[in-house]
């Protein structure tokens, strides 16, 4: 490949930036000669942070800035986690690459106290994620859920400052940050369901940019992509966004695909789940097969009190 730029659209968070760094390398690496140059953006979902994500709109907020970018040509690809990525791209929008997962669960981060179940009667757990809340109450009805947004280091300093006694990150951002230290216990399953496709990263691009995709090809892990493939063809099959409390995971043995799926009630803590194994080569069957064994377990009442509400 001769010597070049490649524009990255990324957003400024810390953790964004550390994720768009780190495909700039692997590109690099692949690629000698290759220019990288990122391209930092504020989206809407940075910007807004005294409304809960549900109450704007959905996950999409921290995409369109970047896709805006990617379609006026000011970039070339563009690096998400790949949970806040709608299961459904725009029109002109494709994924060219999707990077070997990280560690998919949640993480309880606390100061005093190091397990869920440790955290006394009433204690203040602070978390946006519908998904997390509907989990927390399932296991700890006695627990006062705090709104809490931001990125990473704003959570943990608002943890160190009091507000409140244990707050739910993901594994991989902290990990990613260097802030592994900060995990008092892990959140995983098959007990505690991770939100569709986290811990993995995904590179996004402009359909038919021949250019990119031949320089992405290398980057794509098959594996990662036939699992989240699944959670995400579960998510959209429910129609799920992060209005709803969806969660989903899944993982490749040498007999298949194994997804667990799960709709919560974040106001009362009542979940549904529902798993099944399938063909690795056939992920959107498998989460569409999860998707209606909750449907018929009940979880289409969950989801249209969700909507109605």
């Amino acid at each position: 490949m001769s010597a070049t730029t490649l524009r990255i659209a990324t957003r400024q968070s810390a953790l964004a930036l550390w994720q768009a760094e780190h495909v700039a390398a692997r590109l690099r690496a692949t690629h000698p000669g290759l220019a990288i140059e990122l391209v930092p953006m504020t989206t809407r979902g940075d910007r807004i942070l005294d409304r809960p994500l549900a109450a704007l709109g959905g996950k999409g907020l921290f995409l369109k800035e970047l896709e805006v970018a990617l379609a006026e040509q000011r970039a070339d690809i563009a690096v998400h986690s790949f949970k806040d990525v709608p299961v459904e791209l725009d029109a002109g929008f494709a994924i060219g690459a999707v990077l070997e997962r990280a560690d998919p669960a949640d993480a309880f981060v606390s100061v005093h106290f190091a397990r869920l179940d440790t955290l006394p009667h009433g204690a203040r757990v602070g978390t946006s994620s519908l998904r997390r809340q509907a989990q927390l109450r399932a296991r700890r009805a006695d627990l006062q859920l705090v709104d809490l947004r931001g990125n990473v280091p704003t959570r943990l300093a608002r943890l160190d400052a009091g507000a409140c006694d244990a707050i739910v990150l993901a594994c991989a951002g902290l990990e990613r940050l260097g802030l592994g230290g900060r995990i008092r216990s892990r959140l995983a399953p098959p007990h505690w369901l991770p939100a569709a496709a986290q811990g993995a990263i995904a590179v996004e691009c402009r359909v038919g940019d021949a250019r990119s995709a031949e320089l992405l090809a290398p980057l794509h892990d098959p594996a990662t992509a036939r699992c989240v493939a699944a959670e995400r063809a579960l998510t959209r099959h429910l129609h799920g966004n992060c209005q709803v409390p969806i969660a989903a995971y899944c993982f490749e043995s040498e007999t298949g695909l194994h997804l667990a799926g799960l709709v919560g009630d974040a106001a009362d803590g009542r979940l549904v789940r529902a798993e099944a194994s399938g063909a690795s080569e056939a992920p959107e069957a498998l989460g569409r097969r999860v998707a209606e064994r909750l449907l018929a377990a009940g979880a289409g009442e969950l989801l249209r009190l969700r909507a109605e509400g």
